[in-house]
């Protein structure tokens, strides 16, 4: 995969989900205006309900009513995996075939699929199918389907949420290794305060109502820091204080 050499560039001068029924229209982003550079962690944070992941659509293209742009800086497509909150496996597929799936039919990038299931843990459940493996184990297939499309840009939507805090860790550093190893560009939304330091190269945190950037801050920690829960906690004061 050739390295990027230009920023994603976004801006979202407006979305707004019009009025329907009783439900009155609502103005979610305004001003949103930010770059990317290439192989960033860009954690998108802020208070429930204040845009994070109609943000991360407008991105990946899933919602294109809105008033703006979003230039990727490739020449054609770009290649993007997107982790949304549930893994999304189909249940008559096994875990092998769920990450296959990714691709194309005779892809060369399939042969890579045995050394990804090493790498986070499932070459034993290959052949299992959904129902027979924990939550925590359908999202390590969610990471795995992700980064066997060698994406440019890896967009994730709270892909840890109602996992016990034990195996969201766990995935968070397989989530680090992962990155370490197979640089991709990363926008991540979580309200996780923790999550967010402990991931991110850089924070945006969006404003609550009507949503535009609050903050944004680069995170210097290095990749072993962001498993020492006294170096987490210490930046995650820096930037949020203690409110």
């Amino acid at each position: 995969m050739a390295a990027l050499t230009h920023p994603l560039c976004v801006r979202i001068d407006e979305k707004i989900f019009p009025a329907i029924g009783d439900r009155e229209q609502n103005l979610v982003l305004k001003g949103i205006g930010f770059d990317v550079e290439p192989g960033s962690f860009v954690v998108i944070t802020g208070p429930s309900g204040c845009g994070k992941s109609t943000m991360l659509n407008i991105i990946a293209g899933l919602d294109e009513d809105y008033e703006g742009s979003i230039n990727f800086g490739v020449d054609g497509d770009p290649r993007i995996a997107y982790v949304f909150q549930t893994p999304r496996l189909l249940p008559w597929r096994t875990v092998y075939e769920n990450i296959a799936l990714a691709l194309p039919e005779g892809d060369p990038r399939i042969a890579n699929i045995p050394e990804l299931l090493q790498r986070v843990g499932l070459s034993s459940a290959a052949a299992a199918y959904p129902e027979m493996i924990s939550l925590g184990m359908q999202r390590r297939v969610a990471l795995a389907r992700a980064f066997v499309l060698e994406p440019e840009f890896l967009l994730m939507d709270e892909p840890f949420v109602s996992l016990d805090d034990p195996t969201a860790q766990a995935l968070r550093e397989l989530l680090v290794t992962l990155w370490s190893s197979r640089p991709t560009t990363v926008l991540f939304v979580t309200h996780d305060r923790a999550e967010s330091v402990m991931l991110a190269t850089r924070i945006l945190r969006l404003s609550d109502g009507s949503a535009s950037i609050a903050q944004d801050v680069a995170v210097p920690l290095s990749v072993a820091d962001r498993s020492n829960r006294a170096k987490v906690l210490a930046e995650q004061y820096r930037i949020f204080g203690d409110g």
